[in-house]
């Protein structure tokens, strides 16, 4: 790497030169690994280590912005506890994402006018592996392009070996110990993914339908039933009394098995015990009251159907009714709906309502605007169905992890959400964990033929455990995706087996991931952990928010300008380190952020700022032959040593409390604000100044520090942008003087510590009245347009601070643009000069410019006047706009506001306006 970096720095940074070449040579040096920190004795064996499992993303596609705030968070965390001196492990994998995986194979297949039913299942399942190597590798690429420094050579996947045998044995236990049990439930449907899905998975969007109040006949002495089949429009004939209700399902009424109402329900009560007809089949319908119906909602009666809805499904177990399912596993009415059979839903829905209008039992349809799950993966409305699967009993996992976090054993951060958790996980149910598909780890479940009794173990058997028969068959079902990634902080370690890793990294350290999938991973891995460990999985959980839009929409694939919000194509344009320095600092725990373009580009500056800086640093160490110890620190060194051990304080503090957006804005404002605009330039004094030998001592000292503070600047930056500072640093170690002992990379160099003895208040504040100073007089030179390189004449009152200020004559004069000659500097003025700027700074300091040489006089002097006289005509016209009452009450607001707020500019700049006069005619 050194021969590389021999070569002078380019003029412009480059990342797409830089970036995969040093990607690889930190893979190949073996940086990464924890035994290589331990080897160059960067970490000890009997020290601390910090450990984190990479949120393994789904083998079904491209990284999006959410991937990468992962990956760069996390990232981030490792890079700086490695620097820190821990033995650091960052894991990586990949999940096989059951069903998003399947459906994307489905689809490529469909293409090729083949199914999966074609297939057949084992052919299938071979087809998604080959799948999956490919798409893989994608994401291995993307990881790496995003500079992500994890050890690949532990990389695990959900399905291999060790794994699949981490997830029978979890199985297993749980099973044994009851704790996973087989039974016919309501669960959530998709019917394009043909599977049950957890609670989690089905997500609510809001749906804009229909509500429609319907009747069913009531059996009294005057009317027993129908005498007419449905559809006759006749059905009803001779029925004298009806119960209403409403309902936004019609396609599921032939699943109906009673009617509920409430005992005080004033038009329906009376009728409680009594018995309706069901429309369509002519099924007789128990009248019962409930409390869980709603008085308010519709009627105040409602329709139960327990196979198709979980309110009525639980209303149908506390009065033990009937639960037929009346649509197949892809949504179609089967044969229990009557003359609906084989239509879809949707199609059925139709029809029934079309019907029951012909029977002069629809009395009223009206707008509906109300919440549907959809399956997370495919976007398909869910259908509530009763189904046969398995399902994990996780109360007594919930309670054993919310101790954990009560007691401190994990921390959430932000604290908020830990209210979260602590509902749900209160108000948890059974998760299901069975579905319906071929990808995935098959229930490790076999069935007798023979006595009908079930076998699991550790390895697969040949015969029944109960009756010894070999006739037995395995459990179709693959378990849900999210039972093998809740096992995956230590099932990655090597877990059954007590491995080296296992023993030294868990419990991990930390689990960071997106506040959006708390309940969805965080909380299966708390439950699991505990059930097979004895321990939390981790010490904290970091949740960052959602990437949005600039306008705080969510990102999504059917923007017009979605390739904008790809990182692929972002990294193309700017570089992963604008990329990740953006995300990083854009965002704080568990709040949401929006994706400024404007903010790339500062990121991209940024790093082009501090690449500049580094070249000239770089540059001017050419030749360098002084001996820095015969000159002593300057003001400017003093300030600079001082304000880089405050940063490197407030950084590491910052770090310490999770605080990464902070700690990178200051980083961001010492480099660029301190290092780089104030002190580079108060070292070119020195830098360019005479050969003699205290001219090249002063030189040698400039020079000490510059090196000195870009190397720390680099390694606090390191963590957010890896890319450009470790190549500058490279850069930095070949030129610098006595760096023979530094580190191979920068990646391995120690995180830099405060030394206090460095700490000076008093240069500190003499620095900032100097810069307080220069800044209000390089304002002033802006305002009068005085042309950059010519000098000017103060006057400067200096009050205490006058020996300090004659101390720094030559450097405030540099940077301010002075002419020496004309600058004088007194303790006290017994007249205030006339015609000049007055400029007021810290501890009493003054200074006068005078404005012949700013300005020409009388030049300027007219050139205010007009200026004044068509500000004047600008105030004129806003006022009369805002006093038309006719433009006030009729333009559009923003138009209104665009002319308030251009009357409160022109009334500032006419302020202005008069001061500079009025300082002219002194």
């Amino acid at each position: 790497m050194a021969e590389e970096t021999k070569t002078q720095m380019n003029k412009i940074y480059d990342p797409h030169s830089t970036e995969k070449r040093l990607y690889n040579w930190w893979e190949s040096q073996g940086y990464f690994k924890p035994e290589t920190l331990l080897d160059k004795g960067l970490a000890r064996p009997d020290g601390p280590a910090w450990c984190i499992t990479m949120p393994p993303p789904n083998v079904t596609g491209a990284l999006h912005l959410g991937h990468a705030m992962v990956a760069a968070v996390e990232d981030l965390m490792t890079r700086y506890y490695r620097m820190r001196g821990f033995e650091t492990l960052f894991l990586p994998g990949s999940d096989h994402a059951g069903i998003a995986t399947q459906n994307v194979v489905e689809r490529e297949l469909a293409k090729q006018g083949v199914t999966r039913h074609e297939l057949g299942r084992e052919k299938f399942v071979e087809k998604v592996w080959e799948w999956k190597e490919v798409y893989h590798a994608r994401i291995t690429d993307q990881h790496k392009r995003l500079g992500v420094s994890c050890d690949w050579s532990r990389e695990r996947f959900t399905l291999d070996n060790g794994l699949s045998r981490a997830v029978r044995t979890a199985f297993v236990l749980l099973y044994e110990k009851g704790l996973i049990y087989r039974g016919a439930y309501l669960v959530n449907w998709c019917p394009r993914c043909e599977s049950a899905i957890s609670d989690l998975e089905a997500i609510a969007e809001e749906h804009a339908d229909h509500l429609w109040t319907i009747r069913y006949p009531v059996i009294n002495e005057d009317w027993e039933g129908p005498q007419q089949p449905w559809g006759s429009g006749r059905w009803a004939e001779g029925a004298t009394e009806f119960i209403e209700m409403a309902t936004a399902r019609p396609e599921t009424i032939p699943g109906d098995t009673a009617v509920a109402t409430r005992e005080d329900h004033e038009r329906f009560g009376h009728l409680i015990g009594r018995t309706a007809v069901l429309p369509i089949l002519g099924r007789h319908l128990p009248i019962l009251a409930d409390d869980f119906v709603d008085p308010e909602f519709g009627t105040g009666a409602v329709k139960i159907t327990p196979a198709h809805d979980p309110d009525d499904y639980e209303v149908g177990l506390r009065h033990d009714l009937e639960a037929p399912t009346v649509l197949t596993d892809t949504a179609e009415m089967n044969e229990l709906a009557g003359p609906y059979a084989g239509l879809d839903r949707y199609e059925a829905r139709e029809a029934v309502v079309r019907d029951f209008q012909k029977e002069g039992l629809l009395l009223k349809v009206e707008p509906y605007q109300h919440s549907v799950g959809h399956c997370q993966r495919c976007g398909t409305a869910i259908e509530p169905r009763i189904s046969a699967q398995w399902f994990l009993n996780v109360k007594p996992l919930a309670e054993a992890a919310i101790d954990a976090v009560r007691r401190g054993e994990t921390t959430i951060i932000p604290e908020r959400e830990e209210r979260r958790f602590f509902h749900w996980m209160e108000n948890i149910r059974p998760w299901c964990i069975s579905r319906q598909l071929w990808w995935g780890h098959r229930i490790p479940v076999w069935y007798c033929d023979d006595c009908g009794e079930q076998t699991s173990g550790p390895n697969d058997p040949d015969r029944c455990n109960h009756c010894d028969s070999d006739r037995i068959h395995q459990d179709p079902d693959v378990l849900d995706t999210w039972f093998s990634s809740g096992l995956w902080p230590f099932s990655t370690l090597g877990w059954p087996e007590e491995t080296p890793d296992f023993q030294r990294f868990y419990p991990t350290d930390m689990r960071e991931t997106a506040y959006d999938i708390l309940f969805f991973w965080v909380a299966r891995e708390m439950m699991l952990g505990i059930e097979m460990t004895g321990k939390a999985p981790y010490h904290t959980v970091y949740l960052h928010g959602l990437v949005r839009n600039e306008f705080g929409q969510k990102i999504s694939k059917s923007m017009e300008d979605i390739d904008e919000y790809d990182p692929l194509n972002i990294i193309d344009r700017i570089g992963a380190d604008a990329l990740r320095y953006m995300l990083l600092t854009s965002s704080s725990p568990g709040n949401d952020m929006n994706l400024d373009p404007r903010r790339l580009e500062g990121a991209r500056n940024f790093g082009n700022k501090i690449w500049n800086a580094a070249r000239f640093v770089v540059t001017n160490l050419e030749g360098a032959t002084g001996d820095a110890r015969l000159a002593a620190p300057s003001l400017e060194d003093r300030w600079i040593v001082s304000r880089l051990n405050q940063v490197v304080g407030e950084a590491t503090d910052l770090f310490e409390s999770y605080q990464y957006g902070e700690a990178g804005r200051r980083i961001n404002d010492f480099l660029w604000g301190e290092f780089c605009d104030w002190y580079i330039e108060a070292c070119k004094i020195r830098l360019y100044g005479d050969d003699s030998p205290e001219g090249r001592a002063a030189r040698a000292r400039a020079q000490v520090t510059l090196v000195w503070v870009l190397d720390r600047g680099l390694r606090l930056l390191h963590p957010y942008m890896p890319f450009v500072t470790e190549e500058i640093w490279q850069h930095l170690k070949t030129a610098a003087p006595g760096s023979d002992d530094w580190e191979e990379s920068l990646m391995i160099t120690p995180w830099p510590e405060v030394n206090k003895a460095q700490l000076d208040p008093a240069a500190e504040a003499d620095m900032a009245l100097l810069m307080d100073l220069i800044r209000q007089i390089r304002n002033a030179r802006a305002e009068f347009d005085v042309t950059p390189g010519r000098r000017i004449a103060a006057i400067i009152a200096g009050a205490g601070k006058v020996e300090m200020l004659q101390a720094q004559r030559e450097l405030l004069a540099f940077l301010a643009k002075l002419d020496d000659e004309q600058l004088t500097l007194t303790r006290s003025l017994q007249d205030k000069p006339q015609k000049a700027v007055a400029l007021v700074a810290s501890e009493g300091v003054e200074a006068y410019l005078p404005l012949a040489g700013l300005v020409d006089l009388e030049q300027e002097t007219a050139r205010l006047h007009k200026a004044l006289e068509e500000t004047e005509k600008e105030i004129q016209r806003a006022e009369g706009m805002l006093a038309n009452e006719d433009f006030v009450n009729k333009a559009p607001a923003h138009i209104v506001q665009q002319q308030r707020d251009r009357l409160d500019e022109q009334l500032e700049r006419r302020g202005r306006l008069q001061m500079r006069l009025a300082a002219l005619q002194s």
